[in-house]
């Protein structure tokens, strides 16, 4: 697809565990810094002290019937110049849970338990403060309550409302900050945010001129580059622009040179299909046809139902024979998620 062209949109949707790129980009102590500075002032109006930062395993379970180990969550425990310690709980969102406050309750109060036994407090002793970030890239606007009691069918004016719980989480909605007020901000937490904005081929590679000049300012950023590469090549993957891993996309100087590489990517890819196509017959090459078509009618199913997809299974589903293509297309139209779709036991 020419990169002069437009094309639609479709996120990078990271998969909330130890092996995301969002897990291991604010696993970092200095991305956690910035995106605290950047998108959350009234944090810092307790004084935080970066400068002793401290990763905290999470060692309480949560699920229904055999329990999970919250071993994908981001913990850090922020020390204060008071000497108050706060926890911060950064959990990522590619969809839009409704019962999110449930869960953020839920977290808190496994990790307050969790603080209890290890430093063994006593009665009388108090709990160090929280603060939980939902940060989330999806595609829709997120519109679940941002705090549990709007979740409680009960009045304001019951005799029971002061009774019900105050738990509530601070929302990082990467979309719905306006593109020129991010593009003011020249943070790397701001590049972030942009970098899961709608973008057009243009867009993008100014985007990424931009991403490349901030670490050639910060070269002592070395394992933040590589990640922010990642999330470039997967952008530009989106596009219809797959670079090869051998090439730096933070290193490519001129403009131009991306647009030769994807041309010539691109004819490459068409020459070997005409040639397999003229060899394996008129007949194999319209159904393969019809199952590029049926493929690209199965992701915008999915994406309608589900929300954005991983690249990976983007993948699978335009490499997926039409037999298979056609099982998926018909569980997707009722399943109750995702998973569902692609289970090969059902």
């Amino acid at each position: 697809m020419p990169a002069s062209i437009a094309l639609p949109w479709t996120r990078y949707s990271p998969v909330p565990d130890s092996d995301s790129l969002y897990h291991r980009l604010f696993s970092i102590p200095f991305m956690v810094e910035m995106l605290v500075r950047e998108f959350i002032p009234q944090a810092l109006a307790v004084g935080l002290d970066f400068s002793r930062l401290q990763r905290v395993n999470a060692k309480f379970h949560t699920g229904r019937g055999s329990a999970r180990r919250r071993e994908g969550d981001v913990i850090w425990r922020l020390p204060t110049r008071e000497g108050t310690d706060i926890y911060l709980l950064i959990e990522f969102q590619s969809g839009i849970d409704w019962w999110m406050a449930v869960r953020a309750q839920t977290y808190m109060g496994l990790l307050w338990q969790q603080v209890i036994d290890e430093r063994e407090l006593k009665t009388g002793a108090r709990l160090p403060p929280l603060l939980m970030l939902v940060v989330y890239n999806g595609q829709r606007p997120w519109k679940a309550p941002t705090q549990i009691r709007r979740l409680i069918a009960l009045s304001r004016d019951s005799a029971l409302w002061s009774w019900q719980p105050h738990i509530r989480y601070h929302l990082l909605d990467m979309g719905a900050f306006p593109g020129d007020e991010l593009a003011r901000r020249r943070s790397l937490a701001a590049l972030l945010f942009r970098l899961e904005r709608p973008l057009a081929p243009e867009e993008l590679e100014e985007l990424r001129g931009e991403v490349s000049g901030w670490f050639r300012q910060h070269p002592d950023q070395e394992q933040l580059r590589g990640l922010f590469a990642e999330l470039v090549r997967q952008a530009f993957d989106e596009l219809g622009v797959t670079v090869p891993k051998s090439i730096d996309l933070l290193e490519i100087k001129m403009k131009s040179n991306l647009a030769t590489i994807g041309k010539t990517w691109r004819q490459q890819a068409m020459a070997e299909g005409l040639a397999e196509g003229l060899a394996q017959g008129r007949i194999e090459g319209e159904a393969k046809g019809e199952a590029k078509g049926k493929a690209e009618a199965l992701v915008c199913l999915l994406v309608e139902r589900f929300g954005a997809l991983a690249p990976s299974l983007r993948t699978r589903v335009r490499r997926a024979r039409l037999a298979t293509l056609e099982r998926w297309f018909k569980r997707a139209i009722a399943a109750p998620d995702l998973r569902s779709v692609f289970n090969s036991s059902r």
